[in-house]
């Protein structure tokens, strides 16, 4: 009963979150930063915070993550980081020489109100920043927002890179938001399946879920390089999955470079990949071939075989509000009942779209933006469900309420592989529905009574 202290009777709490569905920015920046080849993300603040974006990060992922620091003392604190900002530029090109530096400013360095841009303008002056080399930087105070807000804010930073020659590259810029490695992996492979050439970015596939090669590369093959984000100015036209980690960064290169964007939903489950698939075939003018057809007909044939198992199954979820909206489409589409929804970040935006697709089920779904799990908790109590979906931390709710539970989102902690095997297209659509079935069905096996324990489900 490791959440017993967790009452029943729910009280407004304005000024106080519990146990939040979140995290902060620069956790998001770090990771943005990561999906560019030959970056090193730079923590514009003390060791301590740097220490903990690694380590969350790391323990995800299960792949070491490297990151520069100001390294802040009580002098940078009172007096502006700009001097240890300076020299963390030089001794980065010394010493690891990256292609560029990702630098994300923290709660201290924006409390005194560091100015990144104009220490990179500084060190450019001054010669710090080597030719051919290249510094991107984003302001990401964890007082505001959330881990989703700090990786949208530097996706939209590498649109700094971005030039226009005039000449159309015949390229569609792809922003996937925040998912797994695999997921980008499996996203250019539908891509590629189309016939359509495209720029991903960021890009964390080959970087945070590479091979065990025997051999130590300070930067993995993996990313997008700069060459390609300086291309994205020259692309027929951007794609960005999710309006909360894609979006500015898709508006910011129409805005700046008039590359046409269209904002799509993350392409879990099959509405929102039949619109992504739809998306890319109408602006790349090719048809779709059979291959993806086959797959699509294989999630549709897995939702048909085994729909009593899903059919009106109550479900709580929590996570990032670009993953939770395609979720929970997909869940109702293939009639589970979500009920309980929560998103730790911030955006009215996000209960509205899911009032709109929960619109026609036979009762009020809770939802809530910038909640926590305390809540989460709470509305379980009061009306149980059948499984819940969400990170590592729903463990204690599950283990406390005895309800089946499906690791999804970030982080995950206590499990591994989920950075090798996509959730999003339709292949990622039957890991999803594989996972869920499973959890499901276990439980079916644990409570049936002996005289229908069934061996064939």
């Amino acid at each position: 009963m490791l959440l017993r202290h967790t009452p029943k009777e729910i009280s407004e709490r304005s000024a106080l979150t519990i146990n939040p569905a979140k995290t902060c920015q620069p956790i998001g920046a770090m990771y943005a930063a990561l999906g560019i080849h030959g970056c090193l993300p730079h923590s514009h603040g003390s060791q301590g915070c740097c220490a903990y974006h690694r380590s969350t990060l790391t323990r995800h992922y299960k792949e070491p993550v490297s990151a520069g620091t100001s390294s802040f003392t009580e002098g940078a604190s009172v007096f502006g980081g700009q001097a240890n900002m300076m020299q963390a530029i030089n001794n980065i090109f010394t010493v690891y020489n990256p292609v560029i530096i990702a630098a994300h400013t923290t709660c201290l360095s924006e409390t005194i109100g560091d100015d990144l841009k104009q220490i990179r303008k500084k060190a450019m002056d001054e010669g710090k920043l080597p030719e051919g080399k290249y510094m991107i930087s984003a302001a990401t105070p964890s007082y505001v927002g959330s881990h989703v807000t700090g990786f949208s804010s530097m996706v939209k930073a590498m649109t700094d890179l971005a030039e226009k020659t005039g000449k159309k590259n015949g390229k569609v810029n792809i922003i996937p938001g925040w998912v797994e490695p695999a997921d980008m992996e499996e996203i250019k492979r539908l891509t590629k399946m189309i016939g359509v050439g495209s720029i991903l970015f960021p890009d964390t596939s080959g970087v945070l879920n590479g091979p065990l090669s025997g051999e130590y590369k300070m930067f993995p093959d993996g990313g997008t390089t700069v060459a390609e984000l300086k291309s994205t100015g020259d692309s027929i036209a951007t794609l960005a999955l999710g309006e909360w980690c894609s979006a500015d960064a898709a508006r910011a290169l129409d805005k700046t470079h008039k590359v046409p964007c269209q904002v799509l939903d993350m392409p879990f489950g099959l509405k929102a990949t039949d619109r992504f698939i739809d998306a890319l075939r109408t602006v790349a003018g090719v048809s779709v071939p059979d291959e993806i057809a086959l797959e699509r007909g294989q999630l549709v044939d897995l939702i048909s075989d085994m729909h009593q198992y899903f059919y009106q199954k109550k479900v709580a979820l929590v996570g990032d509000p670009d993953q939770v909206i395609a979720m929970t489409e997909f869940l109702v589409s293939i009639d589970m009942c979500p009920k309980h929804i929560i998103t730790g970040t911030p955006g009215k935006k996000f209960e509205k779209r899911i009032k709109e697709i929960t619109a026609d089920l036979p009762y009020e779904v809770n939802v809530k933006a910038k909640g926590d799990m305390f809540l989460l908790h709470q509305w379980i109590k009061n009306e149980p469900v059948d499984l819940l979906l969400g990170n590592s931390y729903c463990k204690y709710i599950a283990r406390d309420e005895d309800v089946p539970f499906v690791r999804w989102g970030f982080p995950i902690l206590d499990r591994q592989g989920h950075q090798y095997f996509p959730t999003v297209g339709y292949k990622g659509g039957l890991r999803l529905l594989e996972k869920i079935l499973g959890v499901l069905l276990d439980r079916k096996d644990r409570d049936s009574p002996e005289e229908s324990f069934e061996l064939v489900l």
